[in-house]
């Protein structure tokens, strides 16, 4: 038989419960921010992993063992408040934005690349050149400039001012320097 009054009643302090899903988020949002690299495309298995690692260590830490769904509604919540606050905050602020989302970073200019760049976000020449030739470049001495962007991706702008071909599949992305 299902204790009703069990599953909504509070195990742990509500309070507790917002403290703790607060620290654990910023530290992981810090983690993330400031010291685990920017990936350039797309997600491997180390960083799936690292992700599910992350959060079932973290879910440990802010749960404080607590055993009822209105527990584990209001920590949903608290993550989810920060979330949408940091959003809308990074919307508002530059200020926050700048702080919140590195800035693009660029990795080649004028057909030479910019090394200490590349070395900084662990990116190596041949990922590059993979990047590079998913959006129809061939050689550097096309590129004017290509960055980094916060999400990873890679922009590029040519030296003739056009935009680099799409790969198969792909819509063309307005790109906004």
């Amino acid at each position: 038989m299902i204790d009703w009054s069990k599953l909504f009643s509070f195990s742990v302090n509500p309070a507790e419960i917002v403290v703790r899903g607060t620290v654990i988020y910023w530290f992981i949002f810090l983690l993330f921010r400031f010291v685990l690299r920017r990936d350039i495309g797309a997600i491997g298995v180390a960083d799936v992993m690292l992700l599910v690692l992350i959060a079932d260590a973290a879910s440990n830490g802010m749960s404080g063992g607590y055993d009822s769904v209105t527990d584990g509604c209001i920590l949903i919540a608290t993550i989810a408040g920060w979330n949408y606050f940091l959003d809308s905050m990074s919307f508002h602020s530059e200020v926050i934005r700048s702080l919140v989302q590195p800035p693009p970073l660029a990795l080649v200019r004028k057909g030479k690349l910019q090394r200490k760049a590349m070395r900084q976000e662990l990116i190596t020449l041949e990922e590059l050149q993979s990047k590079l030739r998913e959006q129809g470049i061939q050689n550097l001495d096309e590129i004017k400039i290509a960055y980094l962007e916060e999400d990873g991706e890679i922009s590029v702008v040519r030296n003739d001012g056009q935009e680099p071909e799409q790969p198969p599949g792909q819509s063309a992305k307005k790109k906004v320097l």
